[in-house]
Formats: C-alpha cells, sequence, structure tokens
C-alpha cells in the first residue's frame, strides 16, 4: 500500500513532491529544472546538453574529479538528461546518504564552475553523442520525426548540430546557465524510505536561497515537411511514422495510451502481430507514446531490408487504419497485464518512482497514485478506448525514412 503523497511549493517557486515507500532501504530524487531545448537560439543547436555536461564538471567546493568520487563514495547511481522542456538530473542510493546527493546536486544547479578550461574536453564529448546518433539509424530516424512532427522549436533534438556546438563559447553557455536554471518552474521529486519533515527542512536549506529569475517565453514556429526521406547507402531502411493524439494532461490520456498499447507494446500488438510475426518484413517494429505539456504523438517505428520497406511501410499504414475501427476485448486484457506488472515494479522502484512523480506533477500539478492508475486501467473498456478512436483515429500522418530510396506513400494500402 503506497503512503499519503507529500509536497510543498518553496516561497522561490520550487516544488518539492515526494512519496514514503518505508519497505525499501533506498531513496532517489529526480530533479527537473526548466531548461529544455525550445530556449535554445535557432544557431546553437546542442546549447542545452552542452550547458549540462559542463554544469557537471564540478560545483561548489567540488572540482570534477571529487565530484564523481564523492559520489561514488556515497554509492548514488545517477544520470542526466535533457529534453525539450527540461533539464533533469537523477539519483538513487541508501536512505541514510540521500541528504548529501541532494547537497551535491543542489550545488551542480545553483553554483557550477562551468570551467573554461574543459570546455574542449565537452565539446568532445558533445560530438561523441552525435557520431552515435550517426552510428544508430533507428534512432536517427526517430529523431528526425519528432523534428518534423512537433513545430520548431518543439521537436529540436537535444544532439544538436556539429556546426552549432563547434561554435558554442564559454559565454553562452554561461548565459544559457544563468537564464534558465531557476527554482520557479523546477520540481524535486523524491521517493523511497524518507521522512517527510526532515526532507523538507534538508530541501529548504539546500535550494530555499535559490534565487527565482523570470521565465522566457516560447515562440512557435512551424512542423517540418509531412513526407521526409533522409538517404543513406544501406542494405537496410528505417521508418517512422507519426500521428496526432492527447497530451498525458488530456481526459482522454488513458484512452489514447490503450490503442496505443495494442496497436506496438508487446509481442502480441498489432503492429508485431502483423508486420513482423504473420509477414515477416522487419526485425523491429512498435509504437510509442510521446507528450509535451499541451502537445503530443503517437511515434510508429519499423526496421526493415531496403528491398520490403515499401511493403512495410504500406502493411504499417493499414495497421493504422484498422485500429481507427476498434479494437477487441481480449486485445485490452493482455495489455491491462502488461500494464498491472509494471505498476508493482513501480511498487519495487524508488528511481522510477521518483522520475513518474517528478513528471506527473509537471504535467497534472498533481500526483496519481499507484492505486489510482490501477483504478483508471481496471476502468477501460473497449467501448471506452473504441469511442475515443471514433473522434480520433490515426491520421494526417507524418513519415521519415532513411535508406537508399524514398517510399511511396500509399493510405489504407494492404
Amino acid at each position: 500500500m503506497t503512503e499519503a503523497i507529500q509536497s510543498h511549493r518553496f516561497p522561490n517557486g520550487l516544488v518539492l513532491v515526494a512519496e514514503p515507500m518505508p519497505w525499501l532501504d533506498s531513496a532517489a530524487f529526480t530533479l527537473l529544472v526548466p531548461a529544455g531545448c525550445v530556449h535554445e537560439p535557432a544557431d546553437c543547436g546542442g546549447l542545452t546538453s552542452f550547458t549540462c555536461e559542463m554544469a557537471l564538471r564540478g560545483a561548489g567546493p567540488r572540482d570534477s574529479r571529487r565530484f564523481i568520487e564523492d559520489l561514488d563514495n556515497l554509492g548514488v547511481e545517477w544520470s542526466d538528461s535533457v529534453s525539450t522542456a527540461r533539464t533533469g538530473f537523477s539519483g538513487a542510493t541508501v536512505a541514510g546518504n540521500l541528504p548529501t546527493a541532494l547537497e551535491i546536486f543542489a550545488d551542480v544547479v545553483q553554483r557550477p564552475h562551468l570551467p573554461e578550461d574543459q570546455l574542449e574536453a565537452a565539446r568532445l564529448v558533445m560530438f561523441q553523442e552525435l557520431r552515435a546518433v550517426e552510428d544508430e539509424p533507428a534512432q536517427k530516424v526517430m529523431i528526425e520525426a519528432q523534428r518534423h512532427y512537433y513545430p520548431d522549436p518543439w521537436g529540436r533534438p537535444s544532439q544538436g548540430n556539429e556546426e552549432a556546438i563547434e561554435a558554442i563559447g564559454i559565454e553562452p553557455i554561461r548565459r544559457h546557465f544563468g537564464l534558465h536554471y531557476r527554482p520557479n518552474g523546477a520540481i524535486l521529486g523524491v521517493a523511497g524510505r524518507l521522512d517527510w519533515p526532515e526532507l523538507k527542512d534538508t530541501v529548504e536549506r539546500l535550494l530555499g536561497g535559490w534565487d527565482s529569475r523570470q521565465a522566457p517565453g516560447v515562440v512557435d514556429g512551424v512542423a517540418g515537411k509531412k513526407v521526409e526521406h533522409l538517404e543513406q547507402e544501406t542494405k537496410q531502411t528505417h521508418i517512422a511514422v507519426a500521428y496526432d493524439t492527447v497530451p498525458y494532461r488530456d481526459p482522454d490520456y488513458f484512452q489514447a495510451w490503450g490503442a496505443v498499447g495494442v496497436l506496438g507494446s508487446g509481442m502480441s500488438s498489432r503492429l508485431f502481430t502483423e508486420v513482423r510475426e504473420r509477414r515477416g518484413l522487419c526485425y523491429h517494429v512498435d509504437a510509442s507514446y510521446h507528450s509535451l505539456l499541451d502537445r503530443a504523438g503517437v511515434f510508429c517505428y519499423a526496421g526493415t531490408s531496403a528491398e520490403r520497406a515499401q511493403e512495410t511501410l504500406d502493411v504499417m499504414l493499414a495497421v493504422l487504419s484498422d485500429l481507427g475501427r476498434g479494437i477487441e476485448a481480449a486485445e485490452l486484457d493482455r495489455l491491462k497485464a502488461r500494464i498491472k506488472s509494471g505498476l508493482i515494479m513501480q511498487q519495487e522502484s524508488s528511481t522510477a518512482r521518483s522520475s513518474m512523480i517528478a513528471s506527473d506533477w509537471y504535467h497534472l500539478g498533481r500526483v496519481r497514485t499507484l492505486d489510482e492508475v490501477s483504478r483508471i486501467v481496471d476502468g477501460l473498456t473497449p467501448e471506452s478506448i473504441n469511442a475515443y478512436l471514433a473522434r480520433r483515429p490515426p491520421r494526417d500522418y507524418t513519415i521519415v525514412t532513411l535508406g537508399p530510396r524514398p517510399l511511396e506513400v500509399n493510405i489504407g494500402v494492404r
């Protein structure tokens, strides 16, 4: 049984939200700051990731080496991430070490060194990330699908581009940090073995003096072309198909999520069954749900041989068309079983739960308990999902392909 979720907004705008999980010996945190790719100047693609990389090269009393050593000595498993709207820092450790781990990352978001003598080393890391994308065409085609589907700047890739990374100096990094690493709009999610009053006092001591700043606005541009081909001499073709759906905060979210689960989640999904299992057209196929604050998309992917790419795309589009006509009870039952397994695993992971409660607060301004999510999932029916699909069937696709030759878009062709 999950404990009551606690939340507190500090005077500077920082929100602390926590879920005690007393049956665990660990505690985890997820700190989201409102520094995302949408705030990069148009000619500085990758600036947000570059700033994050530099912020981790020493902060407060710790230089770069001591920063790593102190986290290792505490046994903290940590990570960082950059997305469209946020930069995130996460960590998990034994519960008794949580305050010290939070202290280290409080320095990262308030007092980073941003050392100019490590700028070139950080730049090499950025180039390696760009090359990693080039070496993973499946990742590249999905990045391009988001860039074409969402209006600029909401589809910008966090990796940026080589020309911009080469030109970025220390001053743009320091300016970006100063503008966007701020407490108003920041969220700290904590889950695991914790004492709420002690945690609140600790966070107030560490982050209560963080100065708020004016929140900059974002001006929407235009989306990319609806159909795009990226030429690459290879024996494989990678296909991405995106279409509109409701964001996480929408009342219809769980209906839409259920439809996407039937479409492309797991080995019993429609895409897997039809495209791979029955026809043997590809080595991988799936569909995933991606939500920003006020817009969202369903992104389908298939990797196949160049010779079978056209048939793969045709069958994918046919499966999407069939989904608009509704799902069956057996499909929903299998999906519910997978969802319930995921909820059980969240109860055993402070890391997963800290991330989820921070994300919930960002999207909803509150947190759904696992019990609440379980009740919502239990309440899903084929009729409710089919009613949603009747209102919002898959359509108006954005299609990006990567391979030796472009494909024809034949909607509904079997």
